[in-house]
């Protein structure tokens, strides 16, 4: 076993600014990750992925995105960018190395990876956030349907549906960007259960995330008073507004249930599909706390403000309103695990 004074699984953004604040109070820090560099889930993204807060809101603590300040970042710089933040973070990170099970004596914290290997520690912090594992939704048919079926998280660009019919499911801004990038080559269509909720990239010249600094709505602490968190809405600077006014893609509600090849909707039209991207969000990646007793039945940490409120030394960092808009973007990770790592006391 390898001990550490802190140990933190999952080496993307949120793992990175949680060791970044631990090595700052002094403490040797490991970061458990399960990819071959700590880039956390970058990589994976659909290829035009585009940051919606410009480069100036999205750093990490510690090193500026650098760059334009008002340009908006492409998947492959925010890879870029989080590599020379791991090269410049002082602190052992352990690649290729899957947490599968953590453990507790009541002094300390084993953490046993994929690999056989064990670390200890009286804290830990989980970082694995909560974009891990896709979120499949229950779909009447889905199970027949005889097309493609892929999520998000696999999707990668539009090549490969060109001249397809394609429902895109989803109206959060996965959904829009890919559904609007599809519609050049493929028939789509946009369907969701509630319509898409358009917010404006640049009100009064100024992007939004200027105004959310400015009036502190970004950092409101809010995140433990929701039951549960709101949909997000689409930044957008009149592109897709205009895209799906003039039906690329076409915007519908959520078709009734799926029959092999064909999707049944409201109006009791039927279309035949070739292909469905499941735009449709996420689950917490904690399975590897389960044994230890600190999730949910449905596997959602219980905690308040990224603190565990049933182990002493254990914390999170990157779950969606840990505690508030910004807790799993780039841009408020390095502010929860601040206020994480200043409380969290040992085991």
């Amino acid at each position: 076993m390898t001990h550490y004074d802190a140990i933190v699984i999952g080496g993307g953004q949120s793992g990175l600014a949680a060791a970044y604040h631990l090595r700052r109070r002094g403490l040797d820090t490991a970061i458990i990750e399960a990819g071959s560099e700590p880039v956390g889930s970058w990589p994976n993204y659909y290829d035009s992925l585009t940051l919606f807060s410009p480069a100036r809101y999205s750093s990490l603590p510690g090193l500026s995105f650098g760059g334009d300040g008002d340009r908006y970042p492409r998947r492959d710089e925010v890879v870029d960018y989080l590599r020379r933040y791991a090269k410049n973070l002082d602190a052992d990170i352990h690649v290729n190395e899957r947490a599968d099970t953590v453990f507790t004596n009541g002094a300390e914290y084993i953490v046993r990876t994929d690999t056989g290997a064990s670390f200890t520690a009286p804290r830990i912090i989980a970082a694995t956030g909560g974009f891990g594992t896709p979120h499949i939704p229950d779909i009447e048919g889905l199970n027949t349907f005889t097309g493609a079926v892929v999520h998000a998280a696999d999707y990668r660009a539009p090549t490969e549906f060109a001249g397809q019919n394609v429902i895109v499911v989803g109206a959060g801004n996965s959904a829009v960007q890919i559904a609007a990038e599809l519609a050049e080559t493929a028939d789509v269509i946009l369907a969701s259960r509630k319509p898409v909720r358009f917010v404006r990239q640049r009100p009064l010249r100024r992007d939004m995330h200027f105004w959310f600094k400015y009036t502190g709505i970004d950092t409101l602490p809010i995140g433990h008073l929701l039951s549960r968190p709101p949909t997000s809405p689409v930044f957008d600077t009149g592109r897709y507004r205009a895209a799906l006014t003039a039906d690329k893609p076409q915007r519908r509600a959520m078709f009734t249930k799926l029959e092999k090849s064909q999707a049944f909707w409201p109006d009791r039209t039927v279309t035949t599909v070739d292909s469905i991207i499941l735009a449709t969000g996420y689950t917490p990646n904690l399975k590897y706390l389960e044994q230890v007793g600190a999730l949910t039945e449905n596997g959602y940490a219980r905690h308040k403000k990224g603190l565990s409120t049933t182990h002493p030394g254990l914390g999170y960092v990157g779950l969606e309103w840990q505690r508030s808009l910004s807790s799993a973007s780039l841009r408020g990770v390095g502010r929860d695990a601040n206020y994480v790592v200043r409380r969290l006391k040992p085991a």
